[in-house]
């Protein structure tokens, strides 16, 4: 829909010397009366059909555009609104239309929309897009966050990301992989300013279109961009508690021809954390102790600078072409202090405190080109895009490793650390899109190949000598690289009620890792790191089926089946052992396999004029699924003798999930919006280990309430509340978390361009994570919480531009586009 009001924009004519008048108006929703924002006001000629002048409504609905005297063809339209039409309609004289109400379209292909004042999900036949752009309590926070609060996602303590409780999902930034995700490192997310999102896609049944990768499914983040002509933007500034300062610039500049569009932004953070491990290790292990307890604190800073810029040429009335940039600068130190209680037969041994200090040099930037040509005036879905996409990381982390005895300050280990990482990403997409009144044809090309090195090196203190030398044993270079090359097709329809979207897609995937000594000579067990290198090569086909009955124009039936592949990352595939602890460590596995999915989904949907319900249950069936267990690994740390845990990724023979999942919209009256949702699933799987199984069942549940009420002085509040019940698998019990945000709004000004919010997050610092593990050789109770309470204040400053208090619209009508957001 935007796309559309550019052209309109974009291609006015030249104001001349002919005498003008004034056509105005007010555009509302029929059913709730409530003025629509943005709905574009278009006058054509009658001979062609071209746009002779045209505008968009104000927040409150009201129009302005001037014409010259003659006969038009009057046009009004909003997503997902019938369009208005008023054909050979004559201007003569200044001419007010009153009010236009538009109702929503009843027999659209491909989406439901489901409208709340600013409370929006928008119902397609593959995903549902929620706007996340108003939520009070993320203001000032990060996209992390921002996803937290999205229904069927969960954010875990860790910043874990999971779709309806399954952490195989694919995350992609304006419908493409990119660097601002990290290249599927979610810990990018946590860094990145939340008020850059202006809507978030869950896609639980993909259609073709859409990777394989995930057998969750797909979340597809839609960042924002400004399209309003002239030279407009907002400043932004942060401030919190722990430290969390901010200042942030979106700047756009729209003419005729262009459109230059501009975000950059500065954080300075700190997340301070804190965990306890209290292992106790059975006879069978042969530790020196008998228990130790570590009790650790995590001091997190990093100031990151982003900046996202692009331009967009129009062509013609038809073609585009845009050129974008993103660059992230992070420097991030990390200092972990870790206070060590050793025990031997009950009795306090000696303790012990470890200091880790990381510094994290974090670079990465991305290109892009894309180019859009549309072929039919009358019809502008009509269409084929091309992208190309370049995309660098390269990020350094020394880091020092201090562990002495606390009484007599005896070294017990002293560790120094070099890691570095660089990673080479490209990416070529085609897409063709041709619709045929109710059908619509696609079909496309895509071509992700990535090429990433990392080097370790590790060098030890020999505490007996007072020497320090490489460990060859660890120190290596591991190289990897992930060639991903597909091409898909896929045809909809619509007979009567019934809707449908068939999809074929196929992709061949290359995973190569090598690992290679960096002291060969040194190593005491030469023929280990030649077992360590893979070269996998798969290929499969990967259909989606989406159907969509129609019980009446506002209740409808889904049902979804889709096959998905989940990849091994880097890091579950990389041999290099973590080591923020001696005694637990994570360590990826080379041998771990793809593994391969089918799901199916049923849903439901109903809009009553102040409720709206949605209701889905699924079930999923995943082969070789990927399982995290932890074992002793036989060896002793050199210092002490104790045993060295280690947790690794394997896969079982399979894993069956299945839930049901509901959302309820209601919005008694303006000053009240509510939101929940809740989310049951249950897991099944079985498959061994090295001769031991590591099957479980697992039954859970989450549930997300949400509430923004409107206070006298329109002071805006609102409240989010979370809970997660228990888990299982098959070593380990987590314990229910519950949390609470919440956050206050209030606009100044005449125009209300100045807004202040304040918001807590985890108001009552409970979300934590507790666990408790058995295992062969010991058991474990742990408690961890990444980041304590958090207060922040924002201040936003808009000028020439409005409010967006009503934007309904859920992503660009393109699943994103080529480019990304700029202004806000």
């Amino acid at each position: 829909m935007y796309k559309k009001i550019l052209i309109i924009l974009a291609f006015l004519p030249v104001v001349g010397f002919a005498q003008k008048y004034e056509l105005t108006g007010k555009v509302i929703d029929a059913s709730q009366d409530f003025p629509l924002e943005y709905a574009s006001v278009s006058a054509r000629s009658p001979e062609d059909g071209g746009v002779v002048n045209g505008g968009v409504t104000n927040r409150d609905g009201v129009f302005s555009i001037e014409l010259e005297k003659g006969t038009y063809n009057l046009e009004i339209e909003y997503i997902s609104f019938e369009v208005k039409k008023m054909n050979n309609f004559t201007i003569d004289k200044d001419t007010d239309l009153g009010t236009i109400k538009l109702g929503a379209k009843a027999d659209d292909l491909d989406e439901v929309t489901v409208v709340a004042e600013t409370t929006q999900v928008d119902v397609r036949l593959d995903k549902k897009i929620y706007n996340v752009g108003k939520d009070l309590t993320t203001s000032g926070g990060t996209v992390s966050e921002a996803l937290g609060n999205v229904p069927s996602v969960t954010v875990d303590i860790d910043g874990a990301i999971s779709l309806r409780g399954n952490d195989n999902v694919r995350i992609l930034i304006n419908g493409k992989p990119s660097s601002v995700a990290g290249f599927g490192d979610q810990d990018v997310f946590q860094q990145l300013p939340a008020d850059a999102i202006e809507s978030v896609e869950v896609i639980t049944s993909p259609s073709a279109r859409y990777d394989a990768e995930g057998s969750a499914g797909i979340i597809n983040i839609i960042l924002k961009r400004e399209k309003t002509l002239g030279f407009n933007g907002s400043f932004r500034g942060t401030l919190g508690d722990p430290k969390n300062s901010g200042a942030f610039a979106d700047l756009n500049l729209r003419s005729d021809n262009f459109n230059i569009f501009t975000s950059v932004g500065y954080t300075d953070r700190n997340r301070p954390g804190n965990a306890l491990f209290d292992t106790e290790y059975r006879e069978s292990s042969n530790s020196t102790f008998d228990r130790v307890l570590e009790d650790r604190r995590y001091d997190r800073t990093g100031q990151n600078l982003n900046i996202n810029s692009g331009v967009e040429y129009f062509i013609d009335d038809m073609s585009s072409v845009t050129a974008s940039f993103f660059g992230r600068i992070g420097d991030d130190r990390d200092v972990t202090t870790n206070f060590n209680q050793r025990f031997d037969r009950g009795e306090l041994d000696s303790r012990t405190l470890r200091i880790e200090e990381e510094i994290e040099e974090d670079e990465r930037y991305q290109f892009a080109m894309n180019y859009e040509k549309r072929f039919d005036k009358d019809n502008r879905d009509h269409k084929l895009t091309a992208d190309i996409q370049y995309s660098r990381k390269d990020e350094i982390k020394p880091s020092l490793i201090d562990e002495n005895v606390v009484i007599n300050n005896a070294e017990v280990a002293f560790q120094d650390n070099f890691e570095s990482e660089i990673e080479d990403s490209y990416l070529i997409q085609a897409d063709y899109v041709r619709p045929m009144g109710d059908a619509q044809f696609e079909a496309g090309f895509r071509g992700d190949y990535s090429d990433q090195s990392q080097s370790f090196l590790v060098e030890r203190l020999d505490v007996d000598t007072g020497e320090i030398s490489p460990d060859a044993n660890v120190s290596s270079d591991f190289d990897f690289q992930q060639n991903v090359t597909a091409v898909y097709t896929q045809y909809g329809d619509k007979i009567g009620d019934f809707s449908y979207l068939l999809g074929l897609r196929y992709e061949q995937t290359q995973l190569k890792g090598n690992t290679t000594p960096l002291f060969p000579n040194d190593v005491s067990s030469p023929d280990v790191l030649d077992v360590l290198d893979f070269d996998k090569n798969f290929g499969g086909f990967f259909p989606t089926v989406n159907l969509v009955y129609e019980l009446g124009e506002d209740e409808n039936v889904t049902l979804g089946y889709n096959r998905r592949i989940n990849r091994p990352r880097s890091w579950f595939l990389n041999p290099f052992p973590s080591q923020s602890s001696r005694i637990n460590v994570f360590q990826g596995n080379p041998d771990l396999d793809p593994s391969f999915a089918n799901a199916f989904d049923l849903g439901y949907l109903k809009r009553w004029e102040k409720l709206t319900l949605t209701g889905s249950v699924y079930y999923q069936r995943e082969t070789d699924a990927f399982e995290r267990i932890e074992r002793d690994t036989g060896r002793r740390t050199d210092e002490d003798n104790i045993p060295i845990i280690e947790n690794i990724p394997i896969n079982l023979a399979t894993e069956e999930r299945y839930g049901a999942e509901v959302g309820v919209l209601y919005n008694p009256a303006k000053w009240l919006r509510t939101n929940l949702s809740f989310n049951y699933f249950r897991f099944e799987s079985e498959g061994d280990f090295e001769g031991t199984p590591f099957g479980a069942t697992n039954e859970s549940y989450f549930g997300r309430f949400s509430s923004n009420i409107i206070l006298p002085g329109k002071i805006q509040w609102q409240t989010n509340a979370f809970y997660r019940g228990p888990r299982v698998n098959a070593q380990t019990e987590t314990d229910p978390i519950a949390s609470v945000d919440m956050g206050l709004s209030k606009d100044f000004l005449e125009n209300e361009s100045l807004t202040v919010s304040l918001n807590v997050r985890d108001l009552f610092n409970s979300r934590r994570r507790d666990q408790f593990t058995i295992a062969d050789n010991f058991i474990r109770d742990s408690s961890f919480q990444w980041r304590v309470r958090q207060v922040t204040a924002t201040v936003v400053y808009r000028f020439n531009q409005q409010k967006r208090e009503q934007n309904r619209r859920g992503g660009d009508d393109d699943d994103g586009g080529g480019e990304f957001g700029g202004a806000q």
